[in-house]
């Protein structure tokens, strides 16, 4: 574990302490969210970002030195370690060098070389090695290794069976295959071919190279897919020359041994039937490892910062989930997001009952006192924002409208939680409920979803599905932790996502609100089944109490650090216990003017912590989201045809991919800012720019209405 601790703080650039202090935590049990709130001055003051991949890079340390261990005791048992093997294992510092030395070892199918040991032939080939001979016909040499009994006839025969040993020797030596695949990555290329020609998505792959080193992420996950759709053939072109020339380099120390040219030809048989294509595959899946990771990472960035927006408090909302033969669905809820009323409404074709629609419209949104529609961007979109534009447009009260992504509203309507949620809404119907809600607050409503379904990636359904899974999980814990959520109004799925709380235990919060009716102080918590102190360790100081008994209960202070807090307070002529809105006003002025330092050494709490004590303490239940930007309202609609070039108009980014941002301008059709439009100066990654749910303004280049694209820019847009 030392030096899994050293590489790490080397890798990160972190103090020992730091890494040493992680790892203690993790290992006792504690959450990433938990460590990263409420133990800085352990770890330093590590994000939550950086926890998670120490920790991952963590796992594979581990795993790796329990490979070696492995690989170890293996190969004693085959009685054939020796201290340098030993050393040499103990010192890789990746797995793939750990299986390359254990290759030569590994049990095998029966090879050509077996049998060639097998006949006898492996002094011939050692022999050949040597290279001591100068002078002579390496047949004569062979002569004696004839035995028809085994199977060798001839002298050729003899030294294709040695050189089958040699060619064996070769692939299984673990410092050539490395360099071979360094050098195969460094300058190989890939090569790919189209199998048909017919039109298709992949057509500018059809005659398409590029070097291993320079393939973009994206690119490589397409060809991925067109291969897997018999549509593409694809190669990875070795700088064979070179290769071959690393192998004779090691192998051959005498030029004049008449065995130089048999050495040659084992070499060049090693690599074309042994090392080449197995080399070939391990890059190939270096690629599509790295590409994964990237598309991975993209969609989790996209992820975080779509569920991150901006909450719309305060108002109340019909959500409009648009369709054509089966109806419009519409669902009004209030501000707290609780279902006031439903319909089904026929504007779009084939029925194009607008008149009708419009009078049921209208009742709901003077019954309720709707402030907002929120319209799905599926199906029959730009037909129901029509109507609905026009729709506005006929009433006296101020009303707006937004478009929505309703990605996986529909996988929430079929869902047993949807079902749970709304047993005696019609399936249908419960999109709309969703498209309404995630309007208001999108955290809340898409934690239901598998992140998968959102739709906020590039080439998700090609990448590690499990890896996604486990990743975008992480992201959605993130995000509800740094939030926090309301104790008694979060969802099962909320409470499922905190720290600590397992999917039995958020059930048993929730049955346990429902018997108390609410809960009114942090402490009832240890009273729900299941959750016993180590639980509520971790997730007490996420969970919020509103108009509590005590302030703190409202806050993202830790229970552990009240009497810090409650020593604070006093200090200041409070008491925790009674202190009312006015009183936290003045509070707040107060602690404008303390000195953190000094009053760490007075409380006996670390720095970090008290600051953190103070932030909440100046800002109540404070969301941190409040700072995102909120969506466009829009009043009235516009077309693809109304679009052009030069136009400069606001626009929401919807999706962040490795070649540009997709922006929503509310044509229906969101418009590409590709890379190399998204600044006056270079940019690497599109992320540094521009993040999903950004408010940007942009300059149409191009409209092309045959094949439905836009292309936009942000270079010099006031």
């Amino acid at each position: 574990m030392g030096n899994i601790a050293a590489r790490l703080c080397k890798e990160f650039g972190l103090k020992e302490s730091q890494v040493q202090n992680t790892i203690r935590l993790i290992d006792e049990g504690n959450t990433i969210p938990f460590i990263a709130r409420y133990r800085k001055e352990m770890t330093g003051g590590l994000s939550d970002d950086v926890l998670r991949e120490l920790d991952e890079r963590l796992k594979y340390l581990n795993n790796l030195e329990n490979r070696k261990e492995e690989v170890i005791r293996l190969i004693d048992g085959q009685d054939k370690l020796t201290d340098e093997l030993k050393e040499k294992i103990s010192s890789c510092e990746t797995l793939q060098e750990v299986e390359d030395i254990y290759r030569p070892f590994r049990p095998k199918r029966r090879t050509r070389a077996m049998v060639a040991k097998e006949k006898g032939l492996e002094p011939l080939a050692d022999t050949i090695m040597a290279q001591e001979l100068i002078d002579g016909d390496m047949e004569e040499v062979a002569f004696p290794y004839i035995d028809q009994e085994k199977g060798v006839a001839t002298a050729r025969e003899a030294l294709e069976g040695a050189m089958d040993i040699i060619a064996e020797s070769v692939s299984d030596d673990a410092d050539l295959r490395k360099a071979i695949r360094a050098l195969t990555t460094r300058k190989g290329v890939v090569r790919v071919s189209g199998t048909t020609d017919e039109v298709s998505e992949f057509q500018m792959y059809y005659d398409f190279s590029e070097p291993v080193a320079r393939i973009a992420p994206h690119r490589v996950l397409a060809i991925n897919r067109g291969e897997r759709e018999g549509v593409l053939s694809v190669k990875i072109e070795a700088p064979v020359e070179d290769i071959l020339g690393k192998i004779l380099g090691k192998l051959i120390h005498n030029e004049a041994s008449i065995s130089r040219p048999y050495i040659a030809k084992a070499a060049e048989d090693a690599y074309k039937r042994l090392v080449g294509p197995s080399i070939e595959r391990e890059v190939r899946n270096v690629l599509t490892e790295k590409a994964e990771e990237q598309a991975i990472k993209v969609f989790s960035v996209n992820l975080k910062n779509l569920i991150m927006q901006a909450p719309v408090k305060g108002k109340v909302v019909m959500g409009f989930d648009p369709a054509y033969r089966t109806g419009c669905k519409i669902a009004v809820v209030d501000v707290t997001g609780r279902l006031l009323d439903t319909a089904t409404v026929y504007p779009t074709s084939p029925q194009n009952d607008k008149e009708k629609a419009a009078e049921v419209l209208k009742k709901l949104i003077e019954k309720h006192g709707v402030d907002l529609i929120a319209i799905g961007n599926g199906t029959a979109s730009r037909e129901s924002e029509l109507f609905v534009s026009e729709l506005i447009s006929s009433i006296e009260r101020d009303i707006k409208y937004v478009i929505v992504n309703e990605a996986g509203a529909s996988v929430y309507s079929a869902s047993k939680l949807g079902s749970e949620e709304y047993p005696d809404i019609n399936v249908s119907l419960r999109g709309a409920i969703s498209i309404g809600r995630r309007l208001q607050d999108p955290l809340a409503e898409l934690v239901k979803i598998d992140p998968r379904h959102v739709g906020v990636g590039q080439y998700q359904h090609d990448v590690n599905q499990k890896k996604l899974s486990e990743t975008l999980e992480t992201v959605v814990e993130d995000c509800v932790n740094s939030v926090g959520v309301d104790l008694n109004t979060a969802s099962y799925s909320l409470l499922q996502n905190i720290s600590g709380i397992s999917p039995a235990v958020a059930k048993n919060i929730v049955s346990a609100r429902d018997q108390l009716g609410w809960f009114t102080d942090r402490r009832q918590l240890l009273d729900v089944k299941r959750l016993g102190e180590q639980t509520y360790v971790q997730c007490a100081g996420f969970l919020r109490v509103d108009n509590p008994k005590n302030i703190l209960d409202s806050t993202a202070v830790h229970p552990e650090s009240y009497p810090a807090a409650t020593q604070l307070i006093g200090g200041l002529g409070y008491e925790v216990g009674s202190v009312t809105a006015k009183d936290a006003r003045s509070i707040r002025d107060s602690l404008q003017n303390i000195d953190i330092n000094e009053m760490a050494d007075v409380l006996e709490v670390g720095v970090p912590t008290l600051r953190d004590i103070v932030a909440e303490l100046l800002k109540p239940g404070r969301d941190p989201r409040e700072d995102m930007q909120g969506p466009v309202f829009l009043k009235e609609v516009m077309t693809l045809e109304d679009l052009k070039p030069g136009m400069v108009l606001t626009g929401t980014v919807r999706n962040v991919i490795d070649f540009g941002a997709f922006v929503d301008i509310g044509v229906h059709q969101d418009g590409l800012v590709h890379i190399s439009e998204l600044s006056d100066k270079y940019v690497r990654n599109p992320m540094d720019i521009v993040s999903v749910g950004d408010i940007v303004k942009v300059r149409v280049l191009d409209v092309d209405p045959v094949r439905n694209r836009i292309s936009l820019s942000m270079k010099q847009v006031n």
